[in-house]
Parts: C-alpha cells; structure tokens; sequence
C-alpha cells in the first residue's frame, strides 16, 4: 500500500478539507520537496468558492517551500536535502512558449507549444502544495536553492505573491521618476507597491480602506493613500496629479469597478497594468479610453516562474532591499488548514498572509 500523505483537497464549492493521499510518485525529469511552509492565495479562495474551476479531489496551493526527498533519475544538478522553492508557475523549460520567455502560458504537448496559464499546474491541473510532499514537475526548470541564512518565512512570497506583484509593475514598463497608483493593497497589491518602488517610481499612490494594510502599504513605499470608502479614488488620485493622470496604474484586486477606476486615472499614453483574476466581463469607458485614440497601453500578467525568476526574487530578499516578512501575519499547523482558510477567505483579524507547516 502507497505511503500516505496529509493534503488539503477540494470537495466541492465551499468545501476544501484536510484528507489523507498517497504521496506522489515522480518521474525521471521530477523532483519529490517535503514542504516546510506553504501559505493560501487569494487565487485559492477563487477556487474554494467554485469561481475558478478546479477537478475534484485535487490538492490545493501554489507556493512551496520545501527540501528535496528523492530526485528523479534524469535530474542534475540538485541534491535530496537541499532546502529549495519552486514558483507557483512551473514551465517545461522547452516548450516554444518557455523559449520566448513566456513562462506563464507554456504549452508543452500542444502541437504549437502555447496554451492560456499552461504554465500554472500546482492546484490547477495537477496536485499542489499544501499537502507535506508535492511532486515538482520538470525539476531542473523550476528548483530554485535557497541561500544560506534566508528562513522559509522570508522566501514564502517569491513563489507568487512576491513574483505577481512585481510584474504588475515590470510589464506595466515602471521608470524611473514615474507617478504610479496600485489599486488595493492586499498580498499582491502591496508588492506591486514595492515592485514600483524598486523600478524607480517616485510618487506611488495606494488605493485601500484597511488601515493595517494601508500602513504596510507606506512602508512598502507609497507615498499617498487614498480610502476608498471616504472618496472617490479617481477623482483624489486626478487632484493629486494636477489632472494629469498616472503613468502606470496597476490593478491588484480583480473587479470591473478596479479595472474602470485604472483606465479613468490614466494619462494618455499610459499604460494599465492587470494583475486581477476576474470572474465577469469587462467594460472600456468609452471617454476615458479616447475612443481608442489615447495611445493607451493595456496589459496582463500571470505570475513569471521558473528557477532565474525565483533567484532573481531570493537576490532582492538577500540583499535586504525588501522585507517582506510583515506580510506574514498568522500562522497555522496543517493540521488546521481548514480553520486557516475560513480566516483567510473572510478577511479577518488584519490578515495579510498565512503560513501553513506541518
């Protein structure tokens, strides 16, 4: 009989549970990680509300923290008990997509090799990470070492959270002495935050209510914070700017209202940058998007992954240009997951980010 395993797995909507799995066999081009920390993303309450789709019985989480048990047998490079993570996105490393650097979108064993979030598979299409052991798929695309005298908490969120965020202001094309507004200040919102900070935006404007979270924003680097339940966002973030508009906007919480406030507080020229996950259409205004005149830039990201972007991440931590451990706030046994993502998906007690060990 199969080893046996502790994983959070979904049931059906409203419903993931703790239950027992076989541990993952591996193949020749895998890697087997014993996580040591994982956490839960807004992206896996999606999931847990049946507004992303998942298949039933599958383990839930993306974002592992872990040491090698057993390496494939086509694996170099590695060795079993080294501490390693692994980003929420796991490309083949060879797919036509991989090669042009769309990680994100790999379609290995598609005839042209693209295919929409291809790359996303830990609790998208196949078995995630929270759960004691993960199967790591196409190991030596994707284990990243982590450096000496870095702990799990302060690498937790270069898997994705950390990754997303800065995206929003790397594709959004962020220079230096930009004007940039970040519309919410969750997990990802915040790095979008620091991510705008570090490309050199020099007036970075923070769309959020919660006050905790607004205060974390500030030390993440935004200058101005802008309560949405108190005025219209919009509208403080034009008088801000003289009427001028923000070179990027960078959307960080995935509702038509969020995306329209983007386009209205643009410049023309400037460039929206989507790091949402949406679950209804959107809309263009048609004054703010000029007729589709405005020389307006719109674009999309899902999480970069792959071992350089998860070194190039662990380098920013290392260097101690970002601390991103207050992001942390409250801590679970596996054991307690369930409990974990009643807190997380109500949005209580000022929680940011839950890490999860066994």
């Amino acid at each position: 009989m199969a080893a046996k395993m502790r994983a959070a797995v979904f049931v059906e909507k409203n419903r993931i549970v703790l239950d027992d799995k076989p541990i993952p066999d591996i193949g020749p081009n895998d890697a087997l990680i014993r996580i040591t920390t994982t956490t839960i993303c807004g992206t896996d309450v999606h999931i847990l509300k049946g507004e992303y789709p998942v298949e039933k019985g599958l383990t839930i989480g993306h974002e592992p923290v872990g040491v090698i048990e057993k390496l494939g047998s086509a694996v170099e490079g590695y060795s079993e008990g080294q501490r390693v993570i692994a980003g929420a996105i796991t490309p083949s490393g060879h797919s036509y997509a991989s090669l042009d650097g769309c990680h994100s979108q790999c379609g290995a064993g598609t005839p042209h090799g693209w295919k929409a979030m291809g790359g996303w598979r830990f609790g998208n299409t196949i078995d995630g990470c929270q759960a004691e052991y993960v199967r790591v798929p196409d190991a030596m695309a994707n284990l990243a070492p982590v450096p000496d005298g870095l702990t799990d908490e302060q690498v937790l969120m270069c898997p994705d959270i950390m990754s997303t965020g800065f995206s929003g202001a790397e594709r959004g094309g962020v220079r230096i002495g930009d004007v940039v507004a970040v519309f919410a200040q969750g997990p990802i919102g915040l790095c979008a935050t620091a991510g705008a900070r570090l490309s050199g935006a020099t007036t970075i404007i923070g769309v959020e209510t919660v006050p905790e979270r607004a205060a974390v924003a500030r030390r993440m680097g935004a200058d101005h914070l802008v309560d949405f339940r108190k005025t219209d966002p919009v509208e403080e973030i034009l008088r801000l700017t003289e009427g001028r508009g923000v070179d990027v906007a960078i959307e960080a919480l995935g509702t038509p209202g969020t995306f329209e406030a983007c386009l209205r507080v643009l410049r023309p020229g400037g460039t929206l940058s989507s790091l949402g996950v949406y679950s209804s259409d959107l809309t263009l205004p048609l004054q703010p998007f000029a007729a589709g005149l405005g020389d307006h830039r719109i674009v999309s990201t899902l999480c970069p992954g792959g071992k350089e972007r998860m070194r190039r991440l662990m380098n920013v931590v290392a260097s101690g240009r970002l601390d991103l451990e207050p992001l942390v706030t409250h801590r679970y046994r596996l054991d307690d997951i369930e409990a974990a993502y009643e807190l997380f998906a109500n949005q209580r007690d000022g929680v940011l980010k839950v890490a999860i060990t066994p």
